[in-house]
């Protein structure tokens, strides 16, 4: 079997979930701030991203993060042009750690409109998903966000991620599809039901592609099944979207079939100052319990 066979072997078929270590440019601040790093510790964006690859080497060389429990990790761009421990990012994660690497590929969102904010242009998509190919990454990322039970607008963002989908598994690669509902979004159950149907009148039509569904945690439990049961999906995985690790594993643990992909919740209690004992049994106490919440 090759590599990207292995990959979606594990992806599709192992226990486990998928680290988000992909925070950008918006999101870096307060990622390292909620690390312990103030940002009079760097002076302009090229020493914060050192700061943040800091972070995520430290994380991605713990023992406690491995391929037994982590299936995938979704990387930044910058983090793909970056080594861990002396070698390229995404091999260090297949090769070292038997971990299957994403990459976020999305340019960040439009201002909102129409209730909904769709992702920004790509124009170097193409550009992109050839380098993501010749590092042997398997799939990508983009997010757009719900903000209200908008029918049009929830129309427009399937239709934006499953356009761009298209052509990500034209590349070769598996896209995961990230329609988030906000959390705090007034009609959410109202907006998750709306999302639901469009995914899957858009699932019906794919062909032979295979995709992923990145999903916000629904308040109705187990709304998201026919999309874990499809065919033309490798996995529903859940983003945690701002909730405590502990509301989101809970969540989680409700929603048979659906796994983490974790940032925050992730790294929470994770800190710059600690030891690399304390990091590391920090960071296997996350791991385990998501792992667990991840098993329904």
């Amino acid at each position: 079997m090759s590599d990207r066979d292995d990959q979606l072997a594990k992806v599709r078929n192992k226990d486990g979930f998928i680290a988000a270590l992909d925070q950008s440019g918006g999101s870096t601040p307060k990622a390292l701030k909620l690390y312990g790093v103030e940002e009079s510790a760097y002076a302009n964006d090229e020493e914060m991203f050192d700061q943040v690859h800091a972070m995520r080497c430290r994380i991605c060389e713990s023992p406690s993060f491995t391929g037994e429990r982590i299936l995938g990790a979704i990387l930044f761009e910058m983090t793909l042009d970056r080594d861990i421990a002396g070698k390229n990012s995404a091999a260090y994660l297949w090769q070292e750690k038997n971990v299957v690497p994403f990459l976020k590929v999305d340019k960040g969102l439009a201002d909102e409109a129409n209730g909904v904010q769709i992702m920004k242009p790509m124009p170097e998509l193409d550009a992109l998903l050839e380098k993501a190919n010749g590092r042997g990454v398997f799939g990508t990322k983009m997010r757009s966000v719900i903000k209200t039970a908008s029918e049009s607008g929830i129309t427009a963002v399937v239709e934006q991620q499953f356009e761009i989908g298209k052509r990500i598994c034209a590349a070769g690669l598996v896209p995961i599809i990230e329609p988030e509902v906000d959390i705090h979004a007034p009609d959410k159950a109202e907006a998750e039901a709306i999302l639901a149907g469009q995914l899957l009148s858009q699932l019906d039509a794919l062909g032979d592609q295979n995709v992923m569904l990145k999903l916000t945690l629904p308040e109705e439990t187990n709304l998201y099944a026919k999309h874990t049961a499809h065919d033309r999906v490798v996995r529903v995985v859940a983003l945690s979207g701002g909730y405590s690790r502990e509301e989101a594993n809970r969540r989680l643990s409700e929603n048979n079939g659906m796994i983490a992909s974790f940032s925050r919740a992730l790294t929470e209690g994770l800190s710059a100052p600690q030891s690399d004992d304390e990091f590391n049994a920090t960071l296997d106490q996350s791991i385990e319990a998501i792992v667990q919440a991840s098993r329904t």
